[in-house]
């Protein structure tokens, strides 16, 4: 018996255990059938070591795929002058397909590094199709084409690391970044340039993981990485695999863990470059039919009960860990994964029956506990977080609990929070209970990610915090040698105290778009038709931050303290703040947490001397770090 808990409570209570308990069952049924057929999950998960074009030490080429629709398959190329039939593949079980190519006589791979493949499907119809492999390392568009090619990537010498990964951090804070527009200069950035320009710029700022966005090859440039096309190719409108490479490499020299954002949890509907009807039918990696296709979107849905899918998308996620070095992942989209509806629509109430209920996609919950758990064994030092709007119970718990297995979850309440209260209610009118409870309102023992703005907010159609709190004024009055107007000097004193309060009340974990720590202006726009293929918005300004005549820089060295203040007393990994205060009339907010005491006072006109608030422990408390709060507070 439970005291104190009613019949209510216990019914609920016992459905969550119960459901719980349901879903490591259908794990642990995957799992040992992966083990009595697989000879393992770490074999299983090695298979982008034998899928694809893989060549073997003796110079000679292993070609393997999966295409059950297919009537027959052939490799063609460069190599073989294009012949579509030269090179056929021998059928195998369960619509697998292999070859072999004996190495030249010189002793050479008959594949050559930097030569173009296709893989040849004929299907059911008699048609012929000339596919991509879903495998492919290496793709690229050239100019002039509207698809992209597949290029067989074999270097003689590829890059080799030189320092190990970080260890697994406690307090994680972390700048959201994405390649191509982390440059001033009106055109697609280089992984080159985010290795020497842009990395030493997120070190001095002092986070110490970056999330890297867009790298998995996606056709649509405008689609900010999220329609992917080849998921195990790192994108090439950037560079080389090897540059990537070294991308990561020099992060972790200066200590800082790399995160993917993969995506998972849908695939581009493209067909000449992408996964879509790769064996001619309609089914292959996903659902076919209305099933199959994410009708917001407009893209293709995994089918996560398929043995095959779970192969591919496991041994994905190992490839960009072993090969490349990321440290870990942020999961996509992962709402759309767990439920029927994939939330559209949905506005979850946290009734624990929108949780447990028929609505709930067991295949892809059980595929995100597969993955989970196959990082953790192998890799255990790497982190995951799921991009979950809906709040499902247990996301972020051990498998071994019926959990998903994630480290931790994005908190994506707070963003909501702050446009609501900026775009609709006075500076007078701001509800000190309501920021507290949407900064604290998390689940028990699961950890979060808060973040007050990410890339969502940057978007065009969408603002920024600093664009919303300072709009036109920021063209116009962001020098020094220009008056200090209320509209500046209130957006920037909101721009920081939004951002600290979050940061320090908001969760385990933060996140920042890049730029936005600034207060970068206007919007993020991609090149399209819409807006003539322009570059204008796709680039981060961080020229702003180094003229020491505009205020922005007062904004960066705000973002740059607080970070390292945080390294210096970790509030981020110590429990949940204490709050002593909301107070209404005064509009202040106070709360403890590691040890320090934070008092906010968000009033628009009135300031408190001798300020009364309680704290755990009696005494003099001194104000931290005087040159932060000079340096901050008086600009």
């Amino acid at each position: 018996a439970l005291t104190g808990v009613s019949r209510g409570q216990c019914k609920i209570i016992t459905s969550i255990k119960f459901d719980c308990v349901c879903k490591y069952a259908l794990f642990y049924k995957r799992l040992k059938s992966i083990d009595d057929n697989e000879g393992g999950l770490n074999k299983f998960s090695k298979s982008y070591k034998s899928f694809g074009v893989n060549q073997f030490v003796d110079g000679g080429v292993y070609c393997k795929e999966w295409a059950p629709g297919a009537e027959a398959v052939f490799l063609t190329g460069d190599f073989n002058g294009w012949n579509p039939f030269s090179h056929p593949y021998k059928k195998m079980d369960y619509g697998k397909w292999e070859l072999f190519i004996p190495p030249g006589q010189d002793g050479f791979s008959p594949v050559p590094h930097g030569s173009k493949l296709k893989v040849v499907i004929r299907a059911q119809n008699g048609e012929l199709l000339y596919r991509i492999s879903p495998w492919a390392r290496y793709v690229v568009r050239y100019e002039g084409k509207v698809n992209y090619d597949w290029v067989h990537w074999d270097p003689p010498q590829t890059y080799i690391r030189k320092h190990r990964s970080p260890k697994k951090l406690k307090s994680l804070r972390i700048y959201e970044s994405h390649v191509g527009i982390a440059s001033p200069e009106g055109k697609i950035a280089s992984y080159k340039n985010f290795t020497f320009n842009v990395l030493p710029r997120i070190r001095d700022l002092g986070y110490n993981c970056i999330q890297l966005m867009a790298v998995m090859e996606h056709a649509y440039y405008a689609s900010f990485g999220y329609q992917v096309t080849s998921f195990f190719a790192a994108s090439s409108r950037y560079g080389t695999p090897d540059d990537l490479k070294e991308l990561i490499d020099v992060a972790h020299s200066m200590g800082i863990t790399v995160l993917l954002d993969v995506v998972h949890s849908h695939a581009s509907k493209n067909s000449e470059d992408g996964l879509n009807k790769f064996d001619g039918t309609d089914s292959c990696f996903f659902h076919s039919g209305s099933r199959g296709t994410h009708r917001i979107w407009d893209s293709r849905l995994f089918d996560y009960a398929n043995w095959e899918v779970l192969r591919f998308l496991l041994s994905n996620l190992r490839m960009w860990i072993e090969d490349y070095g990321f440290d870990g992942f942020r999961f996509d989209g992962v709402t759309s994964m767990l439920y029927h509806n994939h939330g559209i629509g949905k506005e979850f109430s946290g009734d624990y029956n929108e949780y447990f209920g028929l609505d709930v996609d067991e295949d892809a919950l059980c595929y995100l506990m597969l993955a989970n758990h196959m990082i953790n064994f192998l890799h255990p030092e790497c982190i995951t977080i799921a991009e979950d709007v809906s709040g499902m119970p247990a996301l972020c718990r051990p498998v071994a609990e019926g959990g998903g297995g994630f480290d931790y979850r994005l908190a994506m309440a707070i963003p909501d929070k702050w446009i609501k209260i900026i775009k609709e209610l006075k500076d007078e009118d701001w509800n000190m209970g309501n920021i507290v409870y949407t900064l604290t309102n998390r689940r028990c023992d699961e950890k979060y990610i808060a973040y007050a703005e990410s890339h969502d907010q940057a978007l065009v159609g969408d603002k920024t915090l600093a664009f919303r709190l300072m709009d036109a004024e920021m063209y116009t009055n962001m020098s020094v040698f220009t008056p200090l107007t209320p509209v500046i000097d209130r957006g920037i004193q909101l721009h920081k105290m939004i951002r600290l309060i979050t940061h320090t009340l908001g969760g385990d974990g933060y996140l920042n778009f890049m730029g936005n720590e600034f207060g970068h202006p206007e919007w993020l726009d991609f090149p399209r038709k819409g807006n003539n293929e322009s570059f204008h918005y796709a680039r981060r300004q961080f020229n702003l931050t180094d003229d020491h005549l505009l205020r922005y820089k007062f904004l960066n060295e705000f973002d740059r303290d607080m970070n390292k203040l945080e390294e210096k007393f970790g509030w981020l990994a110590s429990p949940p703040a204490y709050v002593t205060e909301k107070h209404e009339s005064n509009k202040v907010i106070a709360f403890e947490r590691a040890g320090l005491l934070f008092i906010f006072n968000f009033h628009p006109y009135e300031s408190y001397v001798d300020y009364r608030v309680g704290v755990e422990v009696p005494g003099k408390y001194p104000f931290l770090t005087l040159s932060f709060l000079q340096r901050n507070l008086l600009n």
